[in-house]
């Protein structure tokens, strides 16, 4: 397995790991029989879960773009210092976001979701050079 895929199913990992805590917290907040109901009207959450819930969908985006670049990267055969750099940027970007994210603080989950773009832009300029 190349670094790229491992930091890819490290993502993975994470990404449920956010689900995790954004159900987690949802449950706690609006109850289970409102989560297992039809959610027709879902309460809306606030607070930290909220932020879990927002932190959840928004690595859901960046992941789609990760995997089109790292699977791009493996079917092509490229893999060298600049993806692996790419791969390591977005993958701890992403934690650093996820944990600011659920704090709250905003600047700092800003400025690791730029490190965690750098990666995915590494990574696409190592594949159309």
């Amino acid at each position: 397995m190349t670094p790229e895929l491992a930091y890819l199913l490290a993502a993975a990992v994470l990404t449920f790991a956010l689900l995790l805590i954004a159900v987690s917290g949802a449950t706690l907040q609006v109850g289970l029989p409102t989560l297992a109901g039809n959610r027709e009207p879902m309460p809306e959450v606030t607070g930290w879960v909220g932020r879990a819930r927002r932190a959840h969908y928004n690595m859901l985006e960046s992941l789609v773009l990760f995997a089109i670049l790292v699977l791009t990267a493996r079917a092509v055969g490229v893999s060298n210092a600049q993806t692996v750099l790419g791969a390591e940027l977005f993958f701890w970007g992403r934690v650093a976001h996820a944990v600011f994210y659920l704090a709250g603080i905003a600047w700092l989950r800003t400025a690791a979701w730029g490190v965690s773009v750098l990666g995915l832009i590494l990574l696409f300029v190592a594949l159309v050079q």
